[in-house]
Order: C-alpha cells, then sequence, then structure tokens
C-alpha cells in the first residue's frame, strides 16, 4: 500500500465514526421531512390547517415533551397558542424556538406578528431586522416587513 491508501483507510472510518456520533447527538430530527414522520407534528400540521387550534397546541405540546430540542415544534406551538390568545405562552414556546436556532426564520417572523399584536412595535422591529440580516427576500420578511409598515397601534 502507498502512504495515500494508509492514510485513506485509517482516516475514512475515523470520520465515519464522527458523523455518526454527529447524528446521534441530536435528539430526533428536525428538518421538514423528518417532522413529517413524527405522528403528533403531522396532527399538529393537520390542525393549523384545519385552524383547530387547540388540537394543533395540543399536538405540538406533546411533540417539545418528547423532543425538546424540536424549534419547528416549539415555534408552531408558539402560532397555535397566539391565534388562541394565549400571548404569554406564546412567546415562550416563540423564546424557546429561538434559543435552539436564533435564526429560524419563522419563529422570528411569527413572534414579531404577536409583538404588533401585543402593541410592542419595537420588539417586532427588532424581529424584522434579524430577519433582514438573515434573509432580506425571503418570505417570512416580506410578511413581517408588511405587518410592520400596516401596524396602527390600538386607540387608548
Amino acid at each position: 500500500m502507498t502512504n495515500f491508501s494508509i492514510r485513506n483507510f485509517v482516516a475514512l472510518p475515523l470520520l465515519a465514526l464522527a458523523l455518526t456520533g454527529a447524528t446521534l447527538a441530536a435528539d430526533i430530527p428536525t428538518t421538514p421531512v423528518e417532522n413529517a414522520r413524527i405522528d403528533d407534528f403531522a396532527a399538529g400540521k393537520k390542525a393549523l390547517a384545519e385552524k383547530n387550534w387547540a388540537g394543533a397546541a395540543s399536538s405540538f405540546n406533546k411533540v417539545v415533551a418528547k423532543n425538546p430540542k424540536n424549534a419547528d415544534a416549539y415555534n408552531l406551538l408558539g402560532y397555535s397558542n397566539r391565534w388562541l390568545g394565549k400571548y404569554d405562552e406564546a412567546f415562550a414556546a416563540y423564546d424557546k424556538a429561538l434559543a435552539l436556532d436564533p435564526k429560524h426564520k419563522g419563529a422570528l417572523e411569527y413572534s414579531g406578528i404577536a409583538y404588533l399584536k401585543t402593541g410592542q412595535k419595537a420588539q417586532a422591529d427588532a424581529q424584522l431586522a434579524k430577519l433582514q440580516a438573515i434573509c432580506a427576500t425571503c418570505e417570512e420578511t416580506k410578511d413581517l416587513a408588511k405587518a410592520v409598515a400596516d401596524f396602527k397601534p390600538a386607540a387608548k
């Protein structure tokens, strides 16, 4: 064997071991494809489509109970709670999603909307600035920018 072959012979198993370790470190993958394979996540998405906010919140609560590192589930739990008018619970879920993934575009957008709904425009502006830094042309950025532009504070 040449030196090149020996190095590859040693390096490839080490690389495979490193990749396996990285895969095992995650609780449950949180990509859209993997989330679709989680029964409670799929049930939550179905409930969202039906505007069954309480059912969605219940499903996403089950997902995060099983996998507390699922930022997508926390985001949609926040979204469900926002529609239920449970803003404290919504903000707690968005905060958890953003603690797990500070660049979670959905959580930034939805939390920004929740801030607007509770009259906290400065916080919505901050979420918009974060989104613009991540992806100025993304749908989430455009949607939150429109909501911020259309914001009218409640009359006192």
